[in-house]
């Protein structure tokens, strides 16, 4: 009887400290930013470029240059070349890498490069390379690259579970970086031309500010690792190859979760004319909407491109289209795009502000999830992505605030319990 009472008191101990775990998994961690920024200057004042540097962390430099890639086809060819022609090191981190035909690809080519003497250094996400199979990720670790699975899910750090690394980022010999929202997966492949190969972008960069997409890379690899990736090989002198000013910055829920949030709040705050969105998950909280409306009521002219039907998480698009009212009505312009998932994360303040990278329009990007955005300021570049935006809105179903209004009781139903799921989105 005695043993059957303490094996019962330890089974609960042990359901108990397991609920206490998951329940921490979902509680929020740093103090979330919950006043309205009070606007103080345009993007094009040098104190917006000053708090940009200061408040982010690092300052914005020149002389960079930065080509932007549309869709797989041209995505992957300008990645697989640069590894294929990597001299010293690689560093490499994503989110989803799956075991298809392109994750072959990528496999094979890093493989190749280890084998040559290049140091190799791979951060995949567990969750996100469930999809890998083990035996190509044994070959990578045969071969010498150093592969290194973010966050793998073991009892005593339950607690880290919905902590994911969103991030996107490549980097060969120090001196090109890769960034944007492509994923290593099929449905990246081709140009977007059917509803089974995604739209998206991805730049590549060269530049000082590569020292900066570096410095991200490594500060996972240390967190994880505890290993610290420096020298000459890793971090050379950079000069300047262009006239493009970027800044490469990073936000974790272990440092500077608002950082992300931070820097979109402060950009809305700042625009004067116009604002593009391109958000594959638009889920905006409460003070991101009022942000949004507050600039649109002073006369800023804002485009919001989100996914229509082809989306991977039918979730996130009823979560997304209950927070629409307010929007609507204070003529805030939203568009879903038609012919496949589209997967685009870009922002463009006033035709000269333009953030790319990983990070999604909702409460996991800004709070969850370790993500990295490059900011550029430069006009061509911003006008560049802007015409790419008026492509996409070219193909793309504008919802008017009659049709939001009048969508069916079901729908509206659906995207309000969906939207109680807000934070974890």
């Amino acid at each position: 009887m005695t043993r059957q009472i303490a094996m019962t008191a330890l089974i609960t101990c042990i359901l108990t400290l397991i609920a206490v775990l998951i329940v921490l998994n979902f509680l929020p961690g740093e103090k979330r930013i919950e006043t309205q920024f009070v606007r103080q200057y345009n993007i094009g004042d040098p104190q917006f470029r000053r708090s940009m540097g200061v408040l982010l962390g690092p300052p914005i430099l020149e002389g960079n240059a930065v080509e932007v890639l549309v869709n797989g086809d041209a995505i992957f060819a300008a990645m697989l070349q640069a590894i294929r022609g990597a001299q010293k090191t690689i560093t490499f981190e994503t989110y989803i890498y799956w075991s298809e035909s392109i994750g072959r690809e990528f496999s094979e080519a890093l493989i190749e490069r280890a084998q040559a003497g290049v140091k190799v250094h791979v951060m995949l996400d567990f969750i996100g390379s469930v999809k890998m199979d083990p035996a190509n990720l044994e070959a990578m670790k045969q071969a010498g690259v150093q592969v290194q699975r973010y966050h793998k899910p073991v009892l005593w750090k339950l607690a880290r579970l919905n902590n994911r690394t969103h991030r996107k980022l490549l980097v060969v010999d120090g001196v090109v970086g890769f960034t944007g929202g492509v994923g290593i997966a099929d449905q990246w492949r081709g140009n977007a031309q059917d509803d089974k190969h995604w739209r998206d972008t991805h730049f590549r960069v060269e530049g000082p500010v590569v020292g900066q997409i570096q410095a991200v890379f490594v500060d996972n690899w240390t967190k994880a690792t505890g290993r610290v990736l420096d020298g000459i090989e890793y971090f050379p002198p950079l000069k300047a190859v262009g006239t493009v000013d970027a800044q490469m910055f990073r936000s974790s829920p272990t440092g500077g979760s608002e950082s992300m949030q931070l820097m979109y709040l402060m950009a809305i705050t700042a625009a004067q004319h116009s604002i593009h969105l391109s958000s594959s998950y638009f889920v905006p909280d409460d003070l991101t909407v009022k942000t949004l409306v507050n600039a649109a009521k002073r006369g800023v002219k804002i485009q919001i491109i989100t996914p229509g039907p082809e989306i991977d998480a039918d979730v996130v698009r009823s979560a997304s289209r209950s927070r629409w009212g307010e929007l609507l009505e204070a003529g805030v312009r939203i568009a879903e795009f038609q012919p496949t998932m589209f997967h685009v994360k870009a922002l463009v303040v006033d035709a000269m502000l333009v953030s790319v990278g990983s990070t999604n329009f909702d409460n996991r990007s800004f709070r969850l999830n370790d993500e990295a955005n490059l900011n550029v300021m430069d006009k061509d570049f911003a006008l560049r992505q802007i015409a790419i935006f008026n492509d996409d809105l070219r193909r793309s179903k504008n919802i008017t605030l009659e049709a939001w209004q009048q969508r069916p009781w079901q729908e509206k139903a659906t995207d309000r319990i969906a939207s109680l799921l807000g934070s974890q989105l």
